[in-house]
């Protein structure tokens, strides 16, 4: 992977600011933030987060530090700095000597040091953001980086990879846990470091400025990329020419839309649905034991939200009564799946609608699902990243995302759960 930085580019935001030295950190962070969110490959549909500390006047007229942190809702490829609130940043370091806090108690924690009160909610990882010593702080999905991290030896292959560059954290739900988590791991072994690799879940750089710590998420973003080359588990390239039809040219397609609109989630209009037909996706699907390798899980614990737990398997010689029984099986499994994780939840759960988001139809592609033509193409490129991660972590030795009941307790999280009702 390259770095787009260009010079010109990054002036132009820094006269934007008119010589603010605040103004000239939240712009280039903006700029830096909107390199990434370009790259599929390394955060997709609001996924990853970026920060910046910096100085601000209070209302006394005191200059106090200040950090920047992305805000839920806002995508990357596109955020603009009312995306980027900002929070005192000493009041969020006093949760270091905190020993547990909720999520219902995180969320009014952060925003009570929000500079302005209008603004979203920072990120569930807005507090290791604030731990983490450097001005510049980026976190993303990187796929090379996940065909790593969802090893059973993931950690023991980043250590081999990056040795003293990166600090290696194991798995950790995120939010509050990971903070402090990752903050004490740090503090003990990675003061020297560049960043975070975090086992099933992602990368983090920093730096003193916006180019250094974006540089370094491309580089070690480019290390995984030629150790995954090194053996033989290459990521198959993001396909530009993916071919999108109608889906109801497909006799399959048009059979699977007319089996879940017989389920009253969808409305009256019934599901809409994504089809996507590339070599890579064909690769994944021919994949022997695809039910199985499958049904392990997400690349990324931010995917479960999306496209759940698994997707449901289908062949395109598949009829109505094929997909009317496949789309049963899956409702049943998934309720199966929450019956046996609710009753262990610190509180109560109620139940989503136990319809799949995804469809691999062996012999045509994938299909993405959804109330709308929105949600549909999110679930189809999420399945399709989450694919060519698959197939990449399969070569190298053996995909191992979270085990079930670490998806449940991501896919039941509080915070993604509110953040998604309000994004419907």
């Amino acid at each position: 992977m390259k770095s787009l930085w260009n010079d010109a580019d990054a002036q132009a935001w820094i006269d934007s600011a008119q010589k603010d030295p605040a103004a000239i950190d939240l712009a280039l962070r903006v700029y830096t933030s909107r390199l990434i969110g370009q790259e599929a490959d390394l955060v997709l549909h609001g996924g990853g987060n970026t920060s910046v500390k910096s100085r601000r006047k209070d209302a006394t007229g005191v200059e106090r530090d200040v950090i920047h942190v992305k805000g839920s809702g806002w995508d990357l490829s596109s955020i603009e700095g009312p995306g980027l609130p900002a929070m005192w940043l000493d009041p969020l370091l006093t949760a270091r000597d905190v020993p547990n806090m909720s999520d219902d108690e995180m969320v009014p924690f952060l925003r009570a040091q929000m500079l302005d009160q209008s603004g979203p909610n920072p990120s569930v990882e807005a507090l290791l953001h604030a731990f983490l010593p450097a001005k510049y702080v980026d976190h993303t999905h990187s796929c090379a980086a996940l065909a790593i991290a969802d090893q059973p030896n993931a950690a023991e292959l980043a250590r081999d990879l990056f040795g003293s560059t990166l600090c290696v954290i194991p798995y950790v739900m995120p939010g509050f846990k990971l903070s402090h988590a990752a903050d004490r791991i740090f503090q003990t072994e990675g003061r020297e470091t560049g960043g975070l690799f975090l086992v099933n879940h992602g990368l983090f750089s920093h730096g003193d400025d916006a180019r250094s710590s974006y540089e370094r998420i491309i580089r070690y973003t480019s290390m995984c990329e030629d150790f995954l080359d090194r053996h033989g588990a290459t990521l198959m390239p993001e396909e530009t020419d993916t071919f999108i039809e109608n889906p109801d040219n497909h006799t399959a397609v048009a059979t699977l839309r007319t089996a879940l609109s017989r389920w009253d989630f969808f409305g009256a209009k019934g599901p809409a649905l994504d089809l996507r037909i590339s070599k890579a996706n064909s690769r994944f699907l021919a994949l022997p034991d695809l039910e199985e390798v499958s049904a392990r899980g997400t690349a990324t614990p931010d995917h479960v939200i999306r496209i759940k737990p698994r997707p449901m398997l289908g062949f395109a010689s598949f009829d109505t009564t094929d997909w009317d029984r496949a789309v049963k099986g899956y409702a049943d499994w998934y309720e199966g799946y929450f019956n046996r994780h609710a009753p262990l939840a610190e509180e109560p759960k109620t139940m989503l609608d136990p319809l799949p988001r995804v469809a691999l139809i062996r012999g045509l592609g994938i299909v993405g699902i959804g109330r709308n033509a929105k949600e549909a193409g999110i679930a189809a490129d999420l399945a399709e990243q989450n694919a060519r991660i698959i197939v990449s972590a399969e070569a190298l030795g053996k995909f191992k995302p979270l085990n079930e009941a670490q998806m449940f307790e991501m896919e039941y999280w509080s915070l993604e759960q509110a953040k998604l009702k309000k994004a419907a």
